[in-house]
C-alpha cells in the first residue's frame, strides 16, 4: 500500500537550485535519494547514476550542471534530464531511478511504491 511521507515545505526547492536529498529503503538497500524543482515541478530520484553505482552530487545537494539544464554525474559526467530522469548523454546506462513525489498546501511529499519504503529507526 503506498504511503505519501512528508519531505521537504515547497519552498525549499527552487528552480534549477539545491536538491533536498532524503534517505530510503530501495530493493532492500539503504540509499540517498533527492528532490529537484525543474520548470516548477518537483522531481526526485535515487542519488545513483547508472554508469556506476555511486553518488552524483559534485556538492553537496548540487545535481544540476551549469546551464541548470541536465542533472550531472560529477565523476564521469553522464547527464540526465531533470524531469524524466532518462540519459541524455555521456556514460550512462538507461534511466535514474524516479521516486513519485506530489505537491499540496505548501509541502512536497515522496510516495512509497513496493521497492521504494521509508527508512525505520
Amino acid at each position: 500500500m503506498e504511503q505519501m511521507i512528508p519531505l521537504c515545505n515547497s519552498a525549499d526547492l527552487v528552480n534549477g537550485g539545491r536538491a533536498v536529498p532524503f534517505d530510503i529503503v530501495y530493493a532492500g538497500q539503504t540509499c540517498r535519494a533527492f528532490a529537484i524543482r525543474y520548470q516548477g515541478q518537483v522531481h526526485a530520484y535515487l542519488n545513483r547514476c547508472t554508469h556506476v553505482a555511486m553518488e552524483m552530487d559534485y556538492q553537496p545537494d548540487r545535481f544540476f550542471d551549469d546551464t541548470g539544464r541536465w542533472l550531472m554525474c560529477a565523476t564521469h559526467g553522464a547527464t540526465y534530464q531533470p524531469d524524466t530522469g532518462a540519459c541524455s548523454g555521456g556514460p550512462c546506462r538507461g534511466g535514474l531511478v524516479k521516486i513519485d513525489l506530489s505537491e499540496g498546501d505548501g509541502v512536497v511529499h515522496w510516495h512509497t511504491a513496493y521497492n521504494l519504503k521509508p527508512l525505520e529507526f
